[in-house]
């Protein structure tokens, strides 16, 4: 009977580290998601500027590599 209920607290207590290994997993996941959308979202205007400079130096008759 003692046997039973040392097996059934290391159940109990694996379940619980694991739960909180999960839990820290898919909150650290959620966070990188959400710094990802924010760096999408700071980097778009400074796309847009390249790809205008870019476009106006070919409408210039240059490539923007030197070309």
């Amino acid at each position: 009977m003692l046997l039973l209920m040392v097996w059934i607290v290391a159940v109990v207590l694996a379940l619980v580290v694991l739960g909180s290994i999960a839990y820290g997993l898919l909150g650290a996941a959620g966070r990188l998601q959400r710094e990802m959308a924010a760096a999408e979202r700071d980097a778009r205007p400074l796309l847009a500027q390249i790809e205008a400079a870019q476009a106006a130096a070919e409408a210039r008759g240059g490539t923007a590599n030197g070309d």
